[in-house]
């Protein structure tokens, strides 16, 4: 993988990292956890809008066969998501929601398998369990209230299970645009639910700190906006599955600038479930795909 490459995927998960320490901020300064992902979309859609509109860049509208799959996409990915997390990190540390969501491609397989028939080898089934166990461990480690499951990490496990819907049934449109045009018709769509959450918000932003509008501002510029770019610049300048790889460090990161900003660190058996899940998620990666059979032609 070429300099250019690491150097982008780098920034990117460095920013998509610092993204639920800087949600908990906001949340922890005065934001409604509905106001946050209202006001951190509209900054988002606007960018994507400026670049849309941008008088050198080539932006070409959908196709209005991929309309519906465009918008219920956004919906899951976008809206569904990040709901998910907001409200999930409304009680669950920002390292733990980091943890949780970095053990998606856990489920992105299991929909795989039941989507898209994409079985996996008998090291893949042994990786499911494996980061099924380990989510099962940090979502404990989540409860106060002994063995159970806190309706905290219960939203961020459904933002886990919607990204990784997301990301399986998105492919095909992948292969009709770029990705920065894709991503920009998701954010669109995905913003429109949002405004559910409008009522009160002009009160919530003037009840919220300075700390919970400039992490506002970041969610909404950075890992919203600017991410995407450098991710879609990493992806096109070297291999797609050398940079993917690189995401294994995003909850490691998730974790160490929740300590560092917010003085939060996860609770023992969360720590424990995550060092599993990622153990989980490297086999099925890396071990988990069933060979291809190659036909010889005949001679």
């Amino acid at each position: 993988m070429n300099r250019k490459a690491v150097i982008m995927a780098s920034i990117t998960i460095l920013i998509w990292g610092s993204t639920f320490a800087a949600i908990r901020a906001s949340l922890q300064g005065g934001y409604d956890a509905g106001h946050l992902v209202l006001v951190r979309y509209l900054i988002a859609s606007s960018l994507f809008l400026l670049y849309a509109l941008w008088p050198k860049v080539s932006f070409k509208l959908p196709h209005t066969r991929d309309l519906l799959r465009i918008v219920v996409l956004g919906w899951v990915g976008i809206s569904l998501y990040h709901i998910g997390v907001t409200f999930g990190m409304e009680t669950v540390s920002a390292g733990t929601a980091g943890m949780l969501i970095g053990a998606a491609p856990i489920f992105t397989a299991l929909i795989a398998l039941i989507g898209l028939k994409e079985r996996p080898n008998a090291a893949g089934w042994f990786g499911l369990i494996v980061g099924f166990t380990g989510i099962l461990l940090i979502t404990l480690g989540t409860s106060s209230e002994g063995f159970s499951i806190s309706t905290g990490a219960f939203f961020v496990l459904m933002a886990a299970v919607a990204t990784s819907i997301f990301f399986v049934f998105q492919k095909p449109l992948l292969m009709r645009y770029s990705p920065i045009e894709l991503t920009a018709y998701f954010t669109w769509a995905g913003t429109i639910p949002f405004f559910l959450f409008a009522p009160g918000l002009v009160t919530s932003l003037q009840q919220a700190s300075l700390e919970a509008h400039l992490a506002a501002l970041f969610v909404g510029i950075f890992p919203a906006g600017i991410a995407y770019v450098t991710w879609a610049i990493a992806l096109s300048n070297g291999n797609a599955g050398a940079v993917t790889s690189m995401m294994y460090a995003e909850p490691v990161i998730a974790v160490i600038v929740a300590w560092l900003w917010l003085s939060e660190w996860p609770a023992a058996l969360s720590l424990i479930g995550g060092a599993v899940a990622l153990s989980g998620v490297l086999i099925v990666q890396l071990l988990g795909s069933r060979p291809r059979q190659t036909k010889q032609k005949a001679a």
